[in-house]
């Protein structure tokens, strides 16, 4: 079997994967790409426009009339030229990007996009459906998960750091609940674990141990399936 050379991180959200993703990548000196900051820019862009995100056709159109850009050196996302990789973490995206991310023709669309990036270099990508649709053929997966409560008060605390003072902790829990139970149960790439891929549940976790463990199995996978790395 032919193997692509991409690091697949999948999880739910506030599971602790952009952490571990952009560590380990870090780690490695390797791209790190975040396909949760393409669909989260996606959402609000056509927010912004006034465009219903419930109707799929009008989505579509607005995906004809739009560039979208990723790891510039300037911007890690941009729409039509805008950085929008600072309001994309606004707790009101997470939403938006729910919802959009259960269109077919806005995945197709990513999908495209994020094969397009990752084509000839090692990265590590993560998502929600890298392991099972975007790369079934990484070399290597993972799926980092945490507690339902624990994703929500790092939510809370990254929000509070922000300056975000009305966040209550309840209402998030039960937003994170929702937001599983929407991505789990799409119809459309669900979240769910790919059945080669090493589960990291980061709820107690000492970040520095995972990270070290991770790099070791990449390197030892990829030394097994002859990437270069």
């Amino acid at each position: 079997m032919t193997y692509s050379s991409v690091i697949a991180i999948d999880g739910p959200s506030g599971s602790g994967k952009s952490t571990v993703a952009k560590l380990l990548a870090k780690e490695l000196g390797i791209l790190y790409i975040d396909t949760g900051a393409m669909f989260r820019a996606i959402g609000l862009a056509a927010h912004d426009a006034d465009v219903d995100l419930h109707d799929h056709q009008a989505v579509e159109k607005f995906l004809k009339e739009i560039k979208l850009e990723y790891g510039q050196a300037d911007a890690l996302v941009k729409v039509d030229g805008k950085d929008l990789s600072q309001r994309i973490r606004e707790h009101h995206v997470s939403k938006l990007a729910s919802i959009i991310s259960q269109i077919p023709v806005v995945r197709t669309m990513l999908l495209d996009f994020q094969r397009s990036i990752a084509k000839e270099k090692v990265c590590v990508m993560e998502g929600r459906d890298i392991g099972t649709i975007v790369f079934p053929d990484a070399f290597i997966k993972f799926f980092v998960t945490a507690s339902i409560d624990i994703r929500a008060q790092r939510r809370y605390d990254q929000l509070i750091e922000k300056g975000q003072s009305d966040i209550d902790l309840e209402q998030l829990i039960k937003d994170v609940k929702k937001r599983d139970e929407k991505d789990m149960g799409r119809e459309v790439a669900p979240l769910v674990k790919a059945d080669d891929a090493t589960l990291v549940d980061t709820s107690e976790m000492d970040i520095s141990k995972v990270i070290s463990t991770l790099k070791q199995d990449v390197h030892a996978r990829a030394k097994e399936v002859g990437i270069d790395l």
